[in-house]
């Protein structure tokens, strides 16, 4: 896993996404969906890129089903952006890596 790649939990997602001082995007996923699979790569890149900046991470959906249903997850991977506690940005699919980043630099300016 990459340095900045975070994995969150029903345990610490309160205290490591929504309380955190930096923005956090999380990828939520599951090892069986092969989009997710692709997905990853992706992610993995954008942790090592904004590392000290955005907190990036991911929720495995089998394994911490409470954070998943209390965001309404439904399909996978879904991405959501986070700032003070708040969702601001959500995308639901891989779409490409520029998509990402303008979701990150949008909420670092």
């Amino acid at each position: 896993m990459a340095e900045n790649l975070h994995e969150f939990t029903d345990a610490n997602f309160k205290s490591d996404v929504l309380e955190s001082s930096e923005p956090v995007l999380v990828d939520f996923w599951a090892p069986w969906c092969g989009p997710c699979r692709h997905l990853m790569p992706t992610i993995e890149q954008l942790a090592g890129e904004y590392a000290g900046r955005v907190k990036i991470g991911k929720v495995n959906t089998d394994d911490n089903q409470q954070t998943a249903a209390g965001f309404g997850i439904t399909s996978i991977p879904t991405v959501m952006l986070f700032k003070n506690g708040e969702m601001i940005d959500k995308v639901v699919g891989a779409p490409a890596k520029q998509h990402f980043v303008s979701m990150l630099d949008k909420a670092l300016a």
